[in-house]
């Protein structure tokens, strides 16, 4: 059996622990997966819009902060029906289950970016980043870039043309009018 030289042995060695020990850092941080990234194109001075997707978690985790360089405020946000009139309000966490696919999509859960800091136009991709906590109280970021699609697509079941409107008022009677989901 031919014997290397201890020099040639640590060469080769140490790249490979160090490509071993990245694999399972990116092993143990691919617990998220997120599918199907979008965000709803504005109009002229609008100043917020909406993002949706899928997520899934091979544990159960929670999707506790989101962000993204294109608006002042993102938070994640519940649009349900209270006494007869559709609400939206943010939330402090949204639960993804281990193994389950969560929806974000319009006249549900979603993310809602706000004080834009320009027009998000079709074609575009904005940035998101995503925070998660497990039960031990690790956090996970998960970087993504959301493809954004116009407004007269159908999407959700929402009627085309029904784009994010420029006011944003949480719990108002109003709220489907201005945030036109």
């Amino acid at each position: 059996m031919t014997s290397f030289p201890t020099s040639l042995r640590h060469a080769f060695a140490r790249p490979l622990l160090g490509l071993a020990l990245c694999s399972a850092a990116l092993a143990a941080q691919a617990q998220v997966s997120v599918k199907d990234a979008w965000v709803r194109a504005t109009v002229a001075q609008q100043k917020s819009t909406g993002a949706f997707m899928q997520l899934s978690s091979a544990k159960a985790v929670k999707l506790v902060s989101v962000s993204s360089p294109m608006a002042g405020v993102a938070e994640v946000h519940e649009m349900k029906m209270d006494g007869g009139v559709m609400k939206m309000r943010p939330v402090e966490a949204l639960d993804l289950p281990a193994g389950q696919a969560v929806e974000l999509k319009p006249g549900g859960f979603h993310l809602m970016l706000m004080e834009l800091k320009g027009p998000v136009k079709d074609g575009d991709t904005v940035p998101l980043s995503l925070v998660f906590e497990g039960a031990d109280k690790k956090r996970e970021t998960v970087e993504i870039k959301a493809s954004v699609r116009g407004m007269g697509m159908m999407q959700g079941g929402m009627p085309a043309g029904m784009g994010m409107g420029a006011g944003h008022k949480h719990g108002a009677a109003s709220a489907p009018e201005e945030h036109k989901h």
